[in-house]
């Protein structure tokens, strides 16, 4: 049964759900852009300013990308906690607690002398990126948005790959001109300010606290209309939600991984230059295909979008392992930029799409506690195969293959949206 609109005088009101989906966007923008994106100029940062020069200790790459490990796997495990906050709180508490912990980390990352400091200033900046970062998102928008959240979800998630393409490159420029310890303190400002004004006036935590259903229905003051919802427990327990995790698990090791290791292998084949560019055209490609895709979302089964995408990423990645010329290089990496961020997008919906949104928060945030385990593995699987084998052509090919077998996990089919 359709829910009562309400009969009211004067001009209609504007639903705020898209403001929702904008602030989850900002959110999402500064979270990728000084969090997952960051981490690599991070680290290039530390190393040349901890090179020996001063006569100090010289910092290796491999100690600090252990530092990432450590970043995805804490904020995998605390992805749980966030996930039951939400539940029971105001979502608008967890993200300003993300807008503060994510601050004091960038502050801190300026001040480390020590190896193990850049693991527990990691520790901490993980603890922002989860509180502000994916999990709130996309649990907002799936309680704003039912028969639109494919369109709403992409759009908020796209802020993934603008933090890479416009935040990210600043922050390297700013770290390259002051050094880390001047620039922290601006990054830390761009953290707070980026979070906390948009969620403060824009991002609420129902739709019907304020008298609305999802996708802009007015109602009435009596009781909310009830969507179907998976129970958690249940939720867990399905094959649905185990096959999709572990597909995740697979497409996210060969995703990412190939993500950490592009630049390097882009340079090691033809130049520095070509290398920016590969950077710039892999996020750039990933927005307007995340923007796409979410227009595809809505028309086509989600199952058989994610399916595609899984075995494009696959023909991407064995693509890149095989070019050398600098053209056909380029085009695979356009492939890849295309499914980069539509798989990104999909996990979170086929979830949303196929339990429902009362315990939508517990339920991503346990799918994507298993998926970072390949989010982790990843970048070192694909290093490691290229230190033993003296080259990026086998760990490339051995992403693609792992992307295959992770489309073979995923489902034929998703419950059909309820209109």
């Amino acid at each position: 049964m359709e829910p009562d609109v309400v009969a009211r005088e004067g001009p209609a009101p504007t639903f705020p759900g898209w403001r929702v989906v904008g602030a989850a966007f900002v959110c999402l923008t500064v979270t990728s852009g000084l969090g997952f994106y960051g981490l690599a100029a991070y680290l290039t940062v530390l190393v040349r300013e901890h090179d020996g020069s001063d006569g100090g200790e010289v910092w290796r790459v491999g100690q600090i990308s252990g530092a990432v490990a450590v970043f995805f796997f804490v904020g995998g495990v605390f992805g749980l906690i966030v996930a039951r906050q939400i539940a029971r709180h105001d979502v608008r508490i967890v993200v300003l607690a993300g807008a503060v912990f994510g601050a004091i980390a960038l502050l801190l990352l300026g001040q480390v002398t020590e190896v193990w400091h850049v693991y527990a200033v990691y520790v901490v900046l993980t603890l922002g990126h989860t509180c502000a970062g994916l999990v709130p998102a996309a649990t907002v928008v799936t309680r704003w948005f039912h028969v639109k959240r494919s369109v709403a979800l992409s759009i908020a998630s796209t802020g993934l790959s603008v933090g890479g393409v416009l935040i990210t490159p600043f922050a390297k420029w700013l770290m390259d001109r002051n050094g880390l310890e001047d620039s922290s303190k601006y990054l830390a400002l761009i953290w707070f300010v980026g979070i906390v004004p948009v969620t403060l006036l824009f991002m609420r935590p129902h739709p019907q606290a304020l008298g609305w259903e999802p996708d802009g229905i007015r109602t009435s003051a009596g009781p909310p209309r009830e969507y179907f919802s998976v129970a958690l427990r249940d939720a867990i327990r399905s094959r649905f939600f185990i096959t999709v995790s572990i597909a995740y698990t697979l497409i996210l090791a060969a995703q990412v991984g190939g993500i950490q290791q592009l630049v390097k292998l882009v340079e090691e084949r033809t130049s520095t230059s070509t290398a920016t560019l590969a950077t710039a055209v892999l996020a750039g490609t990933s927005v307007v295909a995340r923007l796409a895709g979410g227009q595809l979302a809505a028309r086509l089964s989600m199952a058989h979008l994610a399916l595609g995408c899984a075995l494009l990423q696959a023909i991407a990645l064995t693509a890149i392992a095989a070019f050398g010329s600098t053209a056909l290089l380029l085009a695979g990496i356009v492939l890849f930029g295309a499914t980069v961020g539509n798989l990104l997008m999909l996990h979170p919906l086929l979830i949303g799409q196929e339990f429902g949104p009362r315990d939508y928060a517990q339920i991503f945030s346990r799918s994507q506690f298993v998926a970072f385990v390949g989010t982790a593995a990843g970048p070192y699987v694909l290093g490691a195969i290229r230190d033993a084998s003296g080259g990026y052509g086998t760990a490339y090919a051995v992403a693609g293959v792992m992307s295959l077998v992770g489309a073979a996990f995923l489902p034929r089919r998703v419950r059909a949206t309820e209109t």
